[in-house]
């Protein structure tokens, strides 16, 4: 029986560590093939990454900050809306912690809201960018929400798109728990999640685009392949994981709010619930503009994307008329 057990024992750590080496060539291979295209930006204990479009813009044109959602990176929502944005304006889309290019310099410590916060403001201020219009897309409804909240001086105008905003009854997917746990969730992640995740990453992106569909070519120019690596995979769980209790925490700040705000979503968006989030921010935020769009989904800035770069675009040039005297009185 001793035996036996050995064998089995043996057996079982060869699987392992074979799923272990597997999961580091296709890691390798992911990074090699999605290179960062922009520039990074020193942060407290690290570095985040940006996108910086549309630099020759003048300075009386406010800049937009693009804040991509859970299990992507900013090459998805530059994809999107970005390049269509700089022909008009700067463009800045961040990697938030953990994602895409950017480090985690604190761990877990950083799935909170509040802390990406504090890293993107730090790598804007340090890259020279004062008054922003923010532009949030799912969870990052949750940091384009708090932006607005804590810094009113700096945050222009507000565009949330099938943001999450407030805490939902129910639970979260069963792979972002699982990844998000401290043990488990590393060995979840460097063993299975990524050799699994690449046979099923088309069918994942098929289903964020319901009803409508994915550009063919979305996998490669959204760079999606990177969440599979392990290390983001289990960030990506823990920002999932920990949103619902910073949700509680910051919603009811919401009436704080005084930047013109947008809000964009399809009352059928079977990812984020209109009625929970989109309605409940509207309601919150005095003067702000809901916008629905049967049948668009949850990737707005692909489906809707005409209707999201009207807002975006209305929106900006508000807050640019209001920023002109602010500029003549400096």
């Amino acid at each position: 029986m001793t035996l036996f057990l050995l064998f089995i024992g043996i057996l079982l750590l060869a699987h392992v560590l074979g799923a272990i080496q597997a999961t580091n060539v296709i890691a390798a291979r992911i990074a090699e093939e999605n290179p960062p295209e922009g520039v990074f930006v020193p942060v407290p204990g690290g570095r985040l990454h940006l996108i910086d479009l549309g630099t020759g813009h003048g300075s009386e044109r406010l800049p937009v900050l693009l804040l991509h959602g859970a299990t992507s990176n900013a090459r998805d929502i530059v994809y999107g809306i970005g390049a269509d944005l700089a022909r008009q304006r700067r463009v800045i889309a961040v990697d938030r912690p953990g994602h895409g290019w950017s480090d985690r310099p604190n761990g877990r410590g950083d799935a909170a809201t509040a802390a990406q916060a504090k890293l993107v403001v730090a790598a804007l201020d340090r890259h020279g960018i004062d008054r922003f219009i923010v532009v949030g897309h799912s969870l990052a409804g949750s940091l384009a929400t708090l932006l607005a909240v804590e810094h009113k001086h700096r945050v222009a105008g507000l565009v949330v798109l099938a943001g999450a905003t407030h805490p939902w009854p129910g639970g979260i997917n069963w792979y972002y728990r699982l990844a998000a746990l401290p043990v488990l969730g590393r060995l979840f992640v460097h063993t299975v999640m990524t050799p699994a995740g690449s046979w099923g990453l088309k069918k994942s992106v098929e289903a964020s685009f319901m009803p409508g569909e994915a550009p063919a070519d979305y996998v490669r120019k959204a760079s999606a392949a990177l969440v599979l690596r392990p290390d983001e995979f289990r960030w990506n769980g823990q920002d999932v994981a920990a949103l619902k209790a910073c949700l509680t925490a910051q919603s009811p700040r919401y009436a704080e709010i005084t930047a013109p705000t947008a809000i964009v979503a399809d009352p059928a968006d079977h990812v984020v619930s209109t009625g929970i989030h989109a309605e409940a921010l509207h309601r919150q935020v005095q003067g702000s503009r809901l916008v629905l769009v049967p049948g668009a989904g949850h990737q707005l800035h692909y489906t809707a994307k005409q209707v999201v770069l009207e807002e975006i675009g209305r929106l900006a040039q508000a807050a640019d008329d209001h920023n002109s005297p602010r500029q003549a009185a400096q």
